[in-house]
């Protein structure tokens, strides 16, 4: 599960794989209480948008959004600012389809459907890693292993 080759424009191929963004990294990119992970989660975001294909969905968005201008207390237009820088990141629908889908892998994998809806919609973007504090670190569903970027 890798992003289509990508030619770099001196014949040669290279292959760039595409990694699925839960809300918490994204979160942790303005959470000043966690300094460590605050600069963790940065690098990552940086490091990713330079030689991979970071995604991210819709539901990503509204997390992200809720958890920062409610838990963190951030300015809500703030909030919405550093959203809207995110419109060059590639972002998943959260449409019928990734729903159901979302349901399915909540039930047969036993995890909560707000975590299946993550994992469909990294499937959906055809990414091969998740990174997410949430999920089992180097646990694979549906061929998308699961690592995180915090252990």
């Amino acid at each position: 599960m890798f992003h289509p080759k990508i030619k770099n424009g001196k014949g040669k191929t290279f292959i760039v794989a595409k990694i699925f963004l839960d809300t918490n990294i994204l979160v942790y990119t303005v959470d000043r209480n966690d300094k460590k992970k605050l600069s963790k989660a940065r690098k990552i975001l940086e490091n990713l948008t330079k030689s991979d294909i970071p995604v991210i969905s819709t539901q990503v968005l509204q997390e992200f959004y809720s958890a920062t201008t409610k838990k963190l207390k951030l300015d809500k237009i703030i909030a919405k600012n550093i959203i809207h820088n995110f419109r060059n990141i590639e972002i998943v629908n959260v449409d019928l389809g990734v729903i159901e889908q979302g349901i399915d892998i909540s039930i047969l994998s036993q995890i909560s459907f707000w975590d299946g809806l993550v994992i469909a919609s990294a499937e959906q973007a055809n990414c091969s890693l998740i990174y997410s504090e949430d999920l089992n670190n180097n646990q694979t569903i549906r061929g998308i292993k699961i690592i995180n970027p915090f252990l």
